[in-house]
């Protein structure tokens, strides 16, 4: 009896102790916007805009730019999905950023704009897209980016974009390093640490150097140091999602780095997760290139477009790609690891 009710009052104890950790975490997060946001309410409309501050945003009025985005139409919008749309706001010839709508027709909707806010409101990384803003009214939360020129890697990799840039290896290697950095960013440097969840193609952006910048913190989870994991329900896409989870229902830093492998093939062979040639056969991306890798034909399933590409990188990107997606989690390495062994890959080549 005594032992049930010691345990009950542990359990009830760390609760409390986890509850409140949440708590502060958050009041902190809060009191550091508080310090660099610029608030404009506007009485007739009901909205609110909310403007951080940063030289990109120093010499824009709050007023000015809530009209602009009232003023969004059907021909600005740049992209949309289950998340919502993402319009192109051009404030002068010279600036431009993307702002995301989302509706407020759902609990869930509100909270992944509150989950996007408390992941992305303090964030400085040359890898995550930075986010400049909100402005939320009775029927819409807006969250205003940097505007990526060259758009999402999915659009410029599966041939839908208007960019004529060629992704030649180099150019893929500096993408697949540039996104690992930006997600072991969110895991090992960010106070709490953040599990984005929804790593894919569609979510790494390009700048106007082809630089990989993470977007998209709609699932993302914080984490405290002392955490290994956190419960949630499954959500992400399809084919980009590591198989513990959808058992396990926990969200962990491992299921991050398996998202990661499944992009990092993508950049190898040029074909989609769910590409339509995988369902006819019954198989996927994942376990269609095990099976090549193993008998060391990397070469066939390698991207076409990549022609005369050293072949020990290719291999060692094969690698690396595999060990990201072992199906034990406790297998995979972190992604601080992940990003020592791609910069490996350029490194003993130049010596």
């Amino acid at each position: 009896m005594e032992k049930s009710l010691l345990l009950a009052i542990y359990i009830t104890s760390s609760s409390i102790a986890l509850l409140a950790a949440k708590i502060f975490i958050s009041l902190l997060l809060y009191k550091r916007w508080r310090r660099k946001q610029r608030v404009y309410e506007d009485g007739l409309s009901g909205g609110k805009m909310v403007m951080f501050r940063s030289p990109a945003m120093q010499s824009l009025t709050s007023n000015s730019f809530m009209k602009k985005i009232l003023k969004l139409s059907n021909k600005d919008i740049i992209g949309s999905g289950g998340y919502g749309t993402v319009y192109k706001l051009m404030i002068n010839d010279s600036m431009a950023f993307a702002v995301k709508r989302l509706n407020k027709g759902s609990s869930e909707r509100e909270r992944g704009f509150e989950r996007e806010l408390v992941a992305m409101g303090d964030i400085k990384h040359r890898n995550i897209v930075t986010l400049h803003g909100y402005y939320t009214d009775p029927r819409d939360n807006y969250l205003i980016y940097e505007f990526m020129p060259n758009g999402s890697l999915d659009v410029v990799l599966h041939g839908r974009s208007t960019n004529k840039t060629i992704l030649d290896w180099p150019t893929r290697y500096k993408i697949a390093v540039g996104a690992a950095r930006g997600i072991s960013y969110l895991h090992d440097d960010c106070i709490p640490h953040i599990i984005h969840r929804d790593i894919k193609s569609s979510n790494i952006l390009l700048d106007q150097n082809m630089n990989a910048r993470v977007s998209d913190f709609g699932l993302a989870t914080l984490m405290t140091a002392d955490e290994t994991h956190v419960s949630t329900f499954v959500a992400g896409t399809f084919g980009y999602l590591a198989p513990e989870y959808f058992d396990t229902l926990k969200a962990t830093t491992k299921g991050d780095v398996y998202s990661f492998g499944v992009v990092l093939l993508e950049l190898l062979t040029g074909k989609k997760p769910t590409d339509e040639t995988f369902v006819e056969e019954g198989t996927k991306l994942v376990t269609w290139v095990k099976s090549v890798v193993k008998e060391k034909r990397e070469e066939y399933v390698l991207d076409r477009r990549l022609e005369d590409c050293p072949v020990d990188e290719i291999n060692s990107a094969f690698a690396i790609a595999l060990m990201c997606l072992e199906l034990e989690p406790a297998k995979r390495p972190t992604m601080a690891e992940v990003v020592k062994m791609l910069e490996q890959i350029k490194s003993e080549n130049i010596v």
